[in-house]
């Protein structure tokens, strides 16, 4: 008899798979919100902050790395325990 958390549960993915889904999906939430901005008040002047080093290159890095944690998240095994007694 296998003790594996995938077995206990039915669910496709570990218990820490989920909360590593759940850090990624934070990240990819704080690049949206590094990106937040920018814009001015009156629709008639032009605002350069728009263009800043922060919403530019630094949000989507943020991110394509939020993705990226998200793919490794969902491929990572998890781990085998020896309690096994059979």
């Amino acid at each position: 008899m296998s003790d594996n958390n995938n077995e206990k549960t039915g669910l496709a993915l570990s218990k820490e798979n989920y909360i590593l889904l759940a850090i990624g999906f934070g990240i990819i939430l704080l690049g949206f919100i590094l990106m937040l901005g920018g814009g001015s008040d009156d629709p008639n002047v032009f605002s350069e902050e728009l263009f800043s080093f922060r919403r530019i290159t630094l949000a989507p890095i943020v991110i394509l790395l939020g993705f990226v944690f998200e793919i490794y998240a969902i491929m990572k095994k998890p781990k085998k325990e020896n309690n096994e007694l059979d």
